[in-house]
């Protein structure tokens, strides 16, 4: 039985909107059994960086912390789930039963089933993903073929995101809609400075939460207010530490917005 006290702390509904072959599940669960990221990662055939990927989307995508560092130990420390993980974990469990149980009573009056289309259940390259609400949307000129859409993160931050306007009328946009903002990691620079406002451009201010060295970029993990986490590429070597402020930039061009089920 899920327990359905306290799930107002986390949106599981963005988190669980993932496809169910999707490994970001798998690494939490094989986290949860291994106590080692590290080894979750091997276990599920991925990368440490990309485990951690995984654990910061989801993170993200919930708004709470799933994972925590346990210290000492003969191996020197290693990863536990939270008490929201393990709730996401149940509720994924939960919503797996109920769609079974449904295919299976329609399996068994012998209705066909749909196939479901290309965009159900799409898994994405685009690692920045927030929760957001629509504050605004603007048309650019006079008659023009593009519209601003400003939204507010959950933090209390704003992005603006540069659509078409066929675009905006077949989501139905509207201020105080709840929509998906993706953003590519490749798209967004991180710098120590908050730069100067630009007309079209976001800005969000975060601390440092990691930094992976490159040869040519650093490539930034930012903690953002309302517990999300933001990546981006950064001049290497790049000055901040953990915990320091630092500000991801984007073009609203780079921002794309969704709408979950």
């Amino acid at each position: 039985m899920v327990n359905n006290e306290n799930l107002s702390r986390g949106d599981w509904q963005q988190a669980l909107g993932l496809a169910a072959g999707d490994k970001r599940l798998d690494v939490l669960r094989r986290i949860g059994a291994s106590g080692s990221i590290s080894q979750a990662a091997r276990d599920a055939g991925i990368s440490y960086k990309a485990a951690w990927q995984a654990i910061d989307t989801l993170s993200s995508l919930s708004g709470v912390a799933l994972v925590e560092r346990t210290v000492g130990g003969s191996g020197g420390g290693g990863a536990r789930l939270t008490a929201e993980g393990e709730r996401l974990l149940h509720l994924a469990d939960a919503l797996a039963l109920a769609r079974a149980e449904v295919l299976a009573r329609f399996a068994g009056t012998g209705e066909a089933l749909a196939p479901a289309r290309h965009g159900l259940g799409l898994r994405t390259s685009m690692r920045n993903q927030m929760p957001c609400r629509v504050a605004e949307v603007r048309s650019v000129g006079q008659g023009g073929p593009v519209v601003w859409v400003t939204l507010r993160a959950e933090g209390g931050q704003s992005l603006v995101s540069v659509i078409t306007c066929d675009s905006a009328d077949l989501l139905g946009l509207a201020p105080g809609m709840s929509v998906l903002v993706l953003c590519k990691a490749a798209a967004v620079r991180v710098t120590a400075a908050a730069p100067e406002p630009r007309q079209g451009v976001s800005t969000l201010a975060g601390r440092v939460w990691r930094v992976a060295r490159g040869r040519e970029v650093d490539e930034v993990t930012l903690a953002l207010p309302g517990g999300v986490f933001w990546v981006g590429l950064a001049e290497r070597p790049f000055g901040r530490r953990k915990g320091q402020t630092a500000h991801a930039t984007m073009a609203g061009s780079a921002m794309v917005i969704a709408l979950s089920d």
